[in-house]
C-alpha cells in the first residue's frame, strides 16, 4: 500500500475516527483545532503535557507509527486510562474508548499522577509494563531490571518509577535511532575480506547518509535497530503494509569515481531464508546460486547417465526443469522470501565506474574510458607462487593459521587465505605440481619475488573464454574430487551478465558503457543480456523475448531509454570479492551512503596467536 494512504489516515481520517472535535474542548481548545491536519496533533500533545513538537516528528517515515501510538496512549491516560486494558484499547483498538471519552463522560481528566503515592504507582505499574514489553521485547525489562538494581539504593522514589523511566527512554531511543539511522548515519561491520588491505574484517564503521543525500524510507513500517532480521527469532523486523517509491533528499555530493560506497545488494531481492542467520545464506546472490547450482546438477545427472553435457543442449531443453527445480528444493528446505530495495543486505565496495563511463578490464587492471584506472594503495590481487616449500605437500589444500605464522611471520599477511592448489594443464588435469595460491598487496607481492624469484611469482589471470569450454570445467571438478575428495563447482557463466555470447572472466571483461538516466541504447539479441535485470527487476517492465523480437511490456522494441543511473562496484581485493562483475550494474536507488570512518576494528584472529584483538592503529581511521 502507498504511505499516501497512510499520511491521508493519520492526518485526516483518524482525527475524526477518533471524535478529537468533540474530545478538544474536554481539553480546553477549541473544536476546530482537532481538525486541522498537523496543528491537532502539536495541540493534542500540548494539551495532554507533552511537548508539543513531538507532533512535528509525524513527517519522518516510520517515526509516524511511533508518534500515533504514543499520542492516543497519551490522551487516553490524561482522562484516567492507566490499567492494563485502558493501556492496550489504545495501543490497538483506540476507537472504542476515544468514543467513551468524547460521548459517554465515564472518563474524567485526572491530575498527573504522584511518584511519592504508592496507591497511584499501582494504578500504571501493569500498563507501564505492557508498553516497555512492546516497545522492546525481553531486553527492555533486562535493562530496566539492571539498571533499577544499580540505582535502587539511592532513592526508593527511583526504584518505584524505573519501569515508566525505562519505557520512555526506550521509545525515545527508538524514535531518535529510527530517525538517524534512515537519514543521517548508520553503524556497519566489515563481515568479509572483499575490500582488503582498505578495510579489513572486524572494521567497525560510520556510513554518511548526507553525502549523497539522504533516501527517503521505502519500507516505513521496521524496527529501528535491526536491518532486516530480528536475530535468534529469524522473523522480518518490518512490514510491507506501507510502501514509498524512491525518493531521496537533497546531499552535497554525487557519487563519485573510485568512492567507498554502502548499498543494498541488486541480486538480493530474492533471499534465501537460512536459520544459520547471520552465518547463513541471506546475503548471497540468489540468482547466481540458481544459475549455478542448476547447471552443475545438470551436467553430473548427464554425465551420470552415459551423455555428453552442452551449454547449447541445456539451454535448448533443460534449463527450466533443472531452475525450477533447484528452486523448489531451497524452497522445501529453507524457505524463500522477496526483500524491498531498502531492506536487502548491505554490501561495501568500491564504485570504479559512475553513469557514462566505459569499462573494460584488462589482465587485472582496470581501465576506465581507456585510461588506466585509479590503484588503491592496499589493493590485493591473487598470485600464484611456484617453488615455495609448502607445495611439496599435494595432498594438504589448506594451511593452517598456526603454520602460515610460523613458516611467513614476517609477512603478517593474511596467513588464513593461503592455499595449496593444484597446478592444472590446459585441459584440467593435474599435472603432479602445485603452487601456492595467496592475496598479496604490492607490497608483499615485492616480498614474495625477493624470495622466489619474479619468475615463480605470477598474478592469477583468467583469460577470455575459459569458462566456455565445458569439458575444462568438468575435468577440473573430477581432479579435485580424484585428488583431495573436495570438488570444484562446474558454473554457468558466472561472470556478467551471465550469458554464452559473452565470453568475460572476472580479469578480463567489457568494454561496456555504465548506464546512465535518459540515455537510450540499442535493445537486440546481442545486448539483451546486458540489460535484461535493469528492463525488469530494477525498472519494473515486463520483458519478453521472442523469435521475432524483443517485446517490453507487450510491444516490440528496438531501443530502450534508462530511467535511473547505474554504477559499477568492485572490491579492493579482486580475486576474493563478489562485486558488479557477477552481477551487473547497481541502481541508484540502492545506494545507501559514503563509508567514511572507520571508529573501531578487532581483528577475529588475533587472538589465536596471543595477540591483542583490538586493532588500535585503524581507530578513527578516515577511509580513502
Amino acid at each position: 500500500m502507498s504511505a499516501l494512504y497512510f499520511y491521508l489516515f493519520i492526518s485526516i481520517l483518524h482525527p475524526i475516527f477518533s471524535f478529537y472535535w468533540k474530545i478538544f474542548p474536554r481539553l480546553g481548545r477549541k473544536s476546530w483545532e482537532g481538525l486541522i491536519p498537523g496543528y491537532n496533533y502539536c495541540i493534542l500533545f500540548k494539551a495532554t503535557r507533552q511537548p508539543w513538537w513531538w507532533g512535528l516528528l509525524f513527517i519522518f517515515p516510520g517515526v509516524h507509527l511511533y508518534m500515533l501510538f504514543i499520542a492516543n496512549i497519551g490522551l487516553v491516560r490524561h482522562f484516567g486510562g492507566w490499567d492494563l486494558k485502558s493501556t492496550l484499547m489504545g495501543l490497538f483498538f483506540p476507537y472504542p474508548i476515544l468514543y467513551k471519552i468524547a460521548f459517554k463522560g465515564e472518563m474524567e481528566v485526572t491530575e498527573p499522577l504522584k511518584w511519592d503515592n504508592l496507591d497511584d504507582l499501582e494504578k500504571r505499574k501493569q500498563g507501564d509494563h505492557a508498553i516497555l514489553f512492546l516497545s522492546l521485547p525481553i531486553l527492555g525489562h533486562a535493562l530496566a531490571f539492571i539498571f533499577g538494581f544499580l540505582r535502587s539504593k539511592k532513592s526508593k522514589k527511583i526504584r518505584k518509577t524505573i519501569i515508566k523511566e525505562a519505557y520512555d527512554a526506550v521509545i525515545f531511543a527508538m524514535i531518535a535511532a529510527s530517525i538517524i539511522r534512515t537519514n543521517v548515519t548508520e553503524p556497519y561491520q566489515i563481515p568479509t575480506g572483499s575490500m582488503e588491505k582498505t578495510m579489513l574484517v572486524g572494521d567497525f564503521l560510520f556510513v554518511n547518509k548526507i553525502t549523497y543525500g539522504s533516501r527517503v524510507a521505502m519500507t516505513p513500517l521496521s524496527f529501528p535497530i535491526f536491518h532486516n532480521t530480528i536475530p535468534y527469532l529469524n522473523i522480518d523486523s518490518y512490514l510491507t503494509w506501507e510502501k514509498i517509491g524512491y525518493v531521496r533528499l537533497p546531499g552535497y555530493s554525487d557519487v563519485e569515481r573510485n568512492d567507498v560506497v554502502v548499498f543494498n545488494f541488486p541480486s538480493g531481492d530474492t533471499a534465501i531464508f537460512d536459520p544459520r542467520v547471520p552465518d547463513g545464506l541471506m546475503g548471497h546472490d540468489f540468482h547466481g546460486l540458481i544459475r549455478n547450482y542448476s547447471f552443475h546438477e545438470y551436467v553430473l545427472t548427464t554425465i551420470g547417465n552415459g551423455k555428453n553435457p552442452s551449454y547449447e543442449n541445456y539451454e535448448a531443453s533443460h534449463r527450466d526443469f533443472y531452475e525450477t527445480k533447484m528452486r523448489s528444493s531451497l524452497d522445501k528446505e529453507f524457505g524463500l522470501k522477496y526483500r524491498p530495495v531498502d531492506k536487502r543486505e548491505n554490501y561495501i565496495k568500491r564504485c570504479v565506474a559512475i553513469p557514462g563511463d566505459t569499462y573494460e578490464m584488462i589482465d587485472k587492471e582496470l581501465y576506465i574510458n581507456g585510461e588506466l584506472a585509479f590503484v588503491p594503495e592496499e589493493r590485493q590481487w591473487e598470485y600464484e607462487i611456484s617453488n615455495s616449500p609448502m607445495t611439496q605437500d599435494p595432498n594438504q589444500y589448506r594451511i593452517s593459521p598456526s603454520d602460515m605464522k610460523s613458516i611467513y611471520s614476517s609477512w603478517e599477511d593474511n596467513p588464513e587465505n593461503w592455499r595449496i592448489r593444484p597446478q592444472l594443464d590446459s585441459l584440467g588435469n593435474f599435472n603432479g605440481k602445485n603452487f601456492v595460491s595467496a592475496p598479496l598487496t604490492n607490497k608483499f607481492r615485492d616480498m614474495a619475488i625477493a624470495t622466489y624469484g619474479a619468475e615463480n611469482v605470477k598474478p592469477a589471470i583468467q583469460k577470455k573464454g575459459y569458462i566456455h569450454d565445458l569439458q575444462y570445467q568438468v575435468n577440473r571438478y573430477q581432479t579435485e574430487a580424484q585428488r583431495t575428495g573436495g570438488s570444484a563447482p562446474i558454473s554457468y557463466f558466472p561472470y556478467f551478465p551471465n550469458d554464452r555470447q559473452y565470453d568475460w572472466t572476472k580479469d578480463n571483461m567489457g568494454p561496456f558503457t555504465v548506464p546512465a538516466k535518459g540515455t537510450t541504447v540499442e535493445i537486440n539479441k546481442k545486448t539483451i543480456p546486458l540489460y535484461r535485470r535493469i528492463i525488469t527487476a530494477y525498472e519494473g517492465h515486463q520483458l519478453e523475448e521472442k523469435e521475432d523480437g524483443i517485446y517490453i511490456d507487450g510491444s516490440k522494441v528496438d531501443s530502450y531509454t534508462f530511467a535511473m543511473d547505474y554504477y559499477f562496484m568492485v572490491g579492493d581485493n579482486r580475486d576474493n570479492s563478489t562485486d558488479s562483475r557477477f552481477w551487473g550494474f547497481v541502481p541508484e536507488d540502492h545506494i545507501v551512503g559514503k563509508a567514511k570512518i572507520i571508529w573501531f576494528s578487532r581483528d577475529p584472529v588475533a587472538s589465536a596467536f596471543g595477540e591483542s584483538s583490538i586493532r588500535w592503529d585503524r581507530v578513527f581511521k578516515w577511509i580513502e
